[in-house]
């Protein structure tokens, strides 16, 4: 259905009159005539009787005449979506995160976006960094907020947004809790609740390294993907884990958070975004540019 002719019915239907509605269209009345005979043609019925002061609607030209609205609104909200679509400033931004970016990433960047972009339908899905970047890679998702070190191959680039060192959670009832801070040398005989390897790479490397940074293979009593599940099980008391810093934001009545004393510079991870070059959508670049406010060097 050519929504061309669409807008003529209707202008015409308002005015019931050729002259007029040739005016307000721009066109002129021999077209406007010629665009309602094919569209009484299409539909096989006559829409208006033609009248010696101008035209009226038939039975079928009033029917007719509600579907015409809806379908000229709706034909005028997709163009809209479109356009907005195009600039960035509509349609969908499917954007994947990671479990710890609850505590200030999300809480800073998504009022900010949605500021800015309005139009903007935000899909947000909780993943682990590793299904993250598949899912970019496939073309599933169109930002993602990781966790890095990222130990998977990816072509992604990567913005870092937040830095966070190392801190020591363990059970409130733990004989180091009584300390302020804790060396990392201090708990080469403590078990552990470790990431799992597969799914949260990046964590698992990053800590294990800082134990055998301190001399130390980390033992591993319990693995588990996401932080809190890692507070939850050390809440349990089935080991003691290192953390992101920014996860002391997940109170747990049972779990104390120390210093780790001897840090090195290395005893940290990020939360980074991550994007695949080329294939941003409009709304993924506005994204990324309000992202870049964010970003720390």
């Amino acid at each position: 259905m050519d929504l061309r002719r669409l807008r003529h019915f209707h202008v015409l239907a308002e005015t019931l009159n050729f002259s007029r509605a040739a005016e307000r269209l721009h066109i002129a009345q021999p077209a406007l005539s010629v665009s309602i005979q094919k569209l009484e043609s299409e539909l096989g019925a006559r829409l208006f009787e033609r009248m010696p002061t101008g035209v009226a609607l038939t039975a079928s030209g009033q029917a007719v005449l509600i579907e015409a609205r809806r379908m000229l609104y709706h034909g005028e909200q997709m163009l809209r979506l479109a356009q907005d679509t195009a600039q960035g400033t509509g349609g969908p931004l499917r954007i994947g995160f990671v479990g710890s970016t609850i505590y200030s990433v999300l809480p800073a960047l998504v009022p900010a976006f949605r500021a800015e972009y309005p139009g903007v339908e935000l899909v947000l899905r909780e993943l682990t960094s590793y299904r993250i970047v598949e899912a970019l890679a496939e073309e599933g998702l169109d930002v993602g907020i990781v966790r890095t070190p990222l130990l998977q191959s990816s072509t992604a680039e990567l913005l870092t947004l937040q830095r966070d060192p190392f801190v020591l959670a363990l059970p409130s009832a733990h004989p180091l809790a009584s300390r302020e801070t804790v060396a990392v040398k201090d708990l080469a005989r403590e078990p552990f609740v470790m990431y799992n390897a597969a799914e949260a790479g990046g964590l698992h490397g990053a800590a294990m390294a800082l134990c055998q940074w301190a001399g130390f293979v980390a033992q591993v009593a319990q693995e588990a993907t996401q932080v809190p599940t890692v507070l939850a099980l050390v809440e349990s008391g089935l080991g003691v884990a290192l953390v992101p810093a920014v996860t002391r934001g997940q109170r747990e009545p049972g779990v104390v958070y120390r210093e780790l004393a001897d840090l090195p510079p290395s005893g940290e991870t990020t939360l980074a975004l991550a994007w695949q070059p080329g294939l941003q959508t409009p709304a993924a670049l506005r994204f990324i540019e309000v992202a870049r406010r964010y970003a720390v060097g």
